[in-house]
């Protein structure tokens, strides 16, 4: 199976000034695609070719082949993150996203402060994750480098990326300020979908 880089589900200057087209030029057309690229390469005649990036994920992590987890986990967490990203962002959730935030976190600005003091305060690169547990409640997980919720069996519905290369272009080293704009432009729809 050979994997590409998704197009974004929105044209590259539609999240300005949050993220501008330049950054989606570098964080988008630059590091993910080398996360594709290098992902293909590493699956040549290697026993995954065949698997779904899922399978890959969860099977490389499993067995420490780290070469090709981290770029298979990287490649998903970026093909995801687009996804929860829109131009036509809410400021709050809705629906069940909405019902499930309340009754974990007792208030959407409750869950919002905790998801944005723990994104702000991941040490290094990584990703901040809003999943759901096997037993049915939210979590706010954060998690170094390319790690994701499916290596502990936890399903993603919300994520934000706090490598410095997520933000550095369009907010420099200010990742609370990308962190607070971020909100602006979150895709509840989404969210929402994940849920179902």
């Amino acid at each position: 199976m050979t994997f590409i880089l998704p197009q974004l589900p929105y044209p590259k200057d539609a999240l300005e000034p949050i993220i501008t087209k330049e950054g989606f030029d570098y964080h988008h057309g630059k590091h993910h695609q080398t996360y594709v690229n290098n992902l293909n390469d590493l699956l040549t005649n290697s026993p995954y070719a065949n698997e779904c990036l899922e399978n890959i994920i969860t099977l490389t992590y499993e067995k420490g082949e780290l070469a090709i987890y981290n770029n298979a986990a990287q490649h998903y967490n970026h093909s995801f993150y687009w996804k929860c990203l829109t131009p036509n962002g809410q400021n709050e959730p809705f629906g069940i996203a909405k019902d499930l935030i309340i009754r974990d976190f007792g208030s959407f600005e409750n869950f919002k402060k905790e998801f944005s003091t723990i994104a702000t305060k991941l040490f290094g690169a990584g990703w901040t994750w809003l999943a759901l547990s096997e037993s049915g409640k939210l979590e706010i997980i954060p998690m170094k480098d390319a790690d994701n919720p499916l290596i502990h069996n936890k399903k993603p519905l919300l994520t934000i990326d706090v490598w410095e290369h997520a933000y550095y272009i369009d907010h420099r080293n200010a990742r609370a300020k990308f962190i607070e704009d971020y909100w602006k432009i979150v895709n509840w729809e989404f969210v929402n979908q994940n849920l179902l």
